[in-house]
């Protein structure tokens, strides 16, 4: 039995790693084209709704010639525009990514990780999955551990926490608050499917935040509750 799951827990490792060097691949082509439909794709999946008249300045040209490329995002299907209302007057339009224009940024082989689990699950029960999930958090924990040799203070850890999450495929950053907490944004997730089906993954990664930073972690935004990201608040112990 053990060799099963062993086995089992290799492939779906590289399934992930597999989708995850695809991802990275996708990322270069992306900053290599900058076509301005993929830029107004970028811009909505990392800052979240814009004005059309915001995404004309990201773009560099005015606000009816991105509302011209969002237009045509929306006929295909990528993008939709919401009225929204904001102070006084008539409500505005704010753009917003679809769900199909979610799926432009891929998902880590999806169908056959959610397979692979439901195959653990069903031939070896509920405590193989926690093996599964044990194994990839003490992984990915001495991983990030080996990273972050030499890199002193939190902040520094967690910038250099975020490197290593965008590596991945998570489209992090991270700010400073005025109050002096860190906040560590992932604007997408490459496992989302894997998490859904198994939401043991999530669990498992704030407890490796908590380890690798040495500080409090505290997750305040979450993909999976609805949220268009995952975000963390972090602060010292």
């Amino acid at each position: 039995m053990k060799r099963g799951v062993g086995l089992i827990c290799q492939a779906i490792a590289l399934n992930i790693a597999v989708g995850l060097f695809i991802l990275s691949r996708n990322d270069l082509e992306y900053s290599a084209s900058s076509s301005p439909a993929d830029r107004l794709l970028h811009l909505l999946k990392t800052r979240g709704p814009q004005l059309a008249s915001d995404a004309g300045e990201y773009l560099g040209t005015t606000g009816e010639a991105a509302r011209q490329q969002l237009v045509k995002l929306a006929a295909s299907g990528l993008a939709e525009a919401k009225a929204e209302v904001r102070g006084v007057g008539r409500p505005t339009q704010v753009w917003h990514l679809t769900a199909a224009g979610h799926a432009r940024f891929p998902d880590t082989h999806s169908e056959l990780t959610v397979q692979l689990l439901q195959t653990v699950r069903e031939t070896f029960g509920e405590d193989a999955i926690e093996r599964l999930i044990d194994v990839r958090e003490r992984q990915t924990q001495a991983l990030y551990e080996r990273e972050m040799q030499g890199v002193v203070g939190l902040k520094a850890r967690v910038e250099r926490l975020a490197q290593l999450r965008s590596r991945e495929g998570y489209m992090a950053q991270c700010s400073e608050q005025p109050d002096g907490a860190l906040i560590l944004v992932e604007n997408h997730c490459p496992i989302c499917a894997a998490a859904t089906a198994c939401q043991g993954f999530c669990r498992a990664e704030l407890q490796v935040f908590e380890q690798v930073l040495q500080a409090k972690v505290e997750r305040v935004e979450h993909i999976q509750l609805g949220a268009r990201r995952c975000a963390y608040r972090i602060a010292p112990r």
